[in-house]
């Protein structure tokens, strides 16, 4: 029997429920943005000069003899007749196979490296001894299709490549240089709708192959934005399906999935579709679509930054989170889609509870304040993402406040912040790992723009991750047309927390550039998915271009970064930050460390409690324990002693009633 509700008590209830949506509100000065037009992305010079650019760029302060510093080097690679050469979602620019100690760049060509060079050409600068040194500019495709108009229909934009090595192969012949692009083919709403897809090989880059795929299947191609490359021999990429003549999003997400085929010596490709169905507010789609698989070649994600109306819209502000589709069997079939819920009573405790302080609450919304339950967050609009040696999935995301703005985003600064989001059980559970707060959201120069460039970096056997963004950390610069690159390593394990690498023993990522020629010039910076490994040390090759406001036209160098490494004693911090709410002291990394003899900890009470302190071998057992007994309130500086100890990895618990936090420390 249905029940009916009277009219007034329904119009009560929808009352409160108004009230309660319209008591959330941001205070009129906080800075929100909104997506990039994907149409904008399409915006690009007609054949550009290959005359060389000046490039000015700010010049860092360069520290004295007695500074302590790690400061990296910088080499000049290749050259692009324009700064488009990474613009847009492609991530996969820079690859490192640490088997081959093979580096690659893959970008257009043209600029002063490639003297009368034509910006629809591809080309490659690759490295055989782990990016010491450098040939530069080798073209492995080139435009040939001269339709009459202003562009070659074949001229390629915004690359996509991997190195295709098959498992135990040494011999750099039997390796493959893969490349994927859209092109100018115009089947797509005028300008895109094509692909351009080939190899090269590794020992002998003349060797290359030529493909074209169009769109005249009933599908849209645009501009691939996920792109992985296993060693099991797919190539695999992801596309939106969208109309850009109506910029019209069509429901699905276009898979083009290759195979090395030993007889045709070249990936064959075909062509899938996954249903990803969005709100009626997201005509353009989701914000951005990845796509990664495990080393086995079979269990894979597809994720997207969108919103298909499963989500809580807490508080009635709509925003994007994460909606992953799963497949077992190499792509063959996928599974229905899944969302993380980011905020709201089931949000992730991570976010909900950690990322904003209570004065950051006072200073974003007026009064009455709302419940962190009530904030709405939503994922910025790209992300990269990564499948560790468990098969578990890692987002790679930056977070925010949900604005005003249907789909909008915070960017006031610091009230970002960079995430590894994670499952331990194939994804059912999830967790966030908060990796730093983040000052600038997004970068202009001249008609090109940027936000903070997320990307993830894994170990070879993918136990570790590296994540890495740019951020502009001058006071008096208001966007982040300034970046330096910053990197955090994470080992994650199944029980939600991580070791993550510290900053001169603080909880901080590492800032890549600092002090260096790079220092508030890398515009753009693409790192390989994969780190070059020498017995615990792990270089994470990266490049970049540096932009001026009125150079985003004119030719452009990239930079190779070869030197930047954390180690295994960069790692340093043993689990996520407590709940603000439970939270009854703060523990800091213990100082000096790795150590002899003694060390020490700090510890800031916020009520009065007892204290005690145990230490943990790597094996799990307690090997000593130390009663502090009754600490009041405040500051207290905690002796550690140590002498007793072997050398090795320990870890230290400081407890207080039913709160702990754990830290690990190396004796030596």
């Amino acid at each position: 029997m249905k029940k009916f509700v009277p009219f007034f008590i329904l119009a009560l209830i929808l009352s409160f429920a108004v009230t309660a949506q319209q008591s959330l509100q941001l205070k009129g000065n906080v800075k929100e943005l909104k997506a990039i037009d994907k149409t904008q992305q399409a915006i690009d010079p007609v054949k550009t000069s290959t005359v060389p650019s000046t490039q000015p760029v700010a010049q860092p302060f360069i520290p004295t003899a007695d500074r302590n510093t790690n400061v990296v080097t910088v080499v000049d690679i290749g050259t692009s007749a324009n700064a488009y050469g990474y613009y847009a979602g492609a991530r996969s620019m820079v690859w490192a196979d640490p088997n081959l100690n093979v580096v690659t760049n893959f970008h257009r060509m043209g600029g002063a490296g490639d003297p009368g060079g034509y910006s629809g050409d591809l080309g490659v600068d690759i490295s055989l001894d782990g990016g010491n040194t450098w040939t530069n500019n080798v073209e492995v495709y080139k435009a040939v299709n001269n339709t009459g108009g202003e562009y070659f229909a074949d001229a390629a934009r915004y690359p996509n490549h991997g190195i295709y090595n098959p498992a135990g192969n040494t011999d750099l012949a039997n390796s493959w240089v893969v490349f994927f692009a859209p092109n100018l083919d115009q089947s797509n709403g005028g300008t895109w709708g094509g692909y351009s897809h080939g190899i090269a090989n590794v020992a002998d880059l003349s060797q290359t192959t030529y493909n074209l795929i169009t769109s005249n299947d009933g599908l849209l191609r645009l501009i691939p934005s996920g792109y992985d490359m296993t060693n099991t021999g797919m190539s695999i990429v992801a596309d939106v399906n969208y109309n850009a003549g109506n910029s019209t999003y069509l429901q699905s997400i276009i898979l083009t999935k290759g195979m090395y085929e030993d007889g045709a010596q070249d990936f064959v490709y075909e062509t899938t579709t996954v249903d990803h169905f969005t709100v009626a507010g997201l005509a353009t789609g989701p914000a951005e679509v990845k796509i990664a698989f495990a080393a086995d070649g079979l269990t894979g994600y597809l994720v997207a930054l969108s919103d298909d109306g499963t989500a809580e819209q807490v508080s009635g502000f709509p925003g994007f989170y994460p909606i992953i589709f799963k497949t077992t069997d190499g792509g063959e079939t996928w599974g229905d889609a899944t969302f993380i819920q980011l905020g709201g009573v089931n949000g992730m405790p991570e976010i909900v509870n950690g990322h904003l302080t209570d004065a950051q609450i006072a200073d974003l919304y007026e009064e009455p304040l709302p419940g962190r339950e009530q904030i709405p967050y939503t994922t910025a609009f790209d992300c990269d993402i990564a499948v560790d040696e468990n098969g578990n999935l890692h987002i790679a995301v930056v977070i925010g406040v949900t604005g005003s703005n249907a789909y909008s985003i915070i960017s006031a600064s610091n009230y970002l912040a960079a995430y590894d989001i994670f499952t331990s059980d194939g994804g059912t559970t999830w967790h966030a790992i908060k990796l730093s707060q983040i000052r600038q959201f997004r970068g202009t120069w001249g008609t090109i723009n940027e936000d903070n460039r997320i990307q993830i970096t894994s170990t070879w056997d993918r136990s570790t991750m590296f994540i890495s963004w740019l951020d502009t950390d001058l006071e008096e610069i208001e966007d982040n047309s300034r970046p330096n690159v910053f990197s955090r390593g994470v080992r994650p394990n199944q029980w939600g927390t991580a070791d993550l690498t510290c900053y001169n023993g603080n909880d901080a990522a590492t800032n890549v550039t600092l002090f260096s020629v790079a220092m508030w010039n890398a515009s753009f910076t693409c790192v390989s998915p994969y780190v070059l490994e020498d017995a615990g040390k792990y270089t994470i090759p990266m490049v970049y271009q540096a932009l001026t406001d009125n150079n985003d036209v004119l030719p452009v160098q990239f930079k190779y970064i070869k030197d930047f490494y954390f180690t295994d004693n960069d790692f340093c911090i043993i689990g996520t930050p407590e709940r603000a709410e439970n939270k009854k002291f703060e523990v800091s990394q213990n100082f000096p460390n790795p150590f002899t003899g003694q060390s020490y900890i700090q510890v800031n009470m916020f009520e009065g409690a007892d204290l005690n302190l145990e230490i943990y071998n790597i094996t799990g057992q307690k090997v000593a324990e130390k009663q502090f007994g009754y600490r009041t309130a405040g500051t207290h500086s905690l002796t550690l002693d140590a002498g007793n100890l072997p050398g090795g990895i320990y870890f230290y618990t400081l407890n207080s009633g039913s709160n702990k936090v754990t830290r690990k420390m190396v004796i030596q």
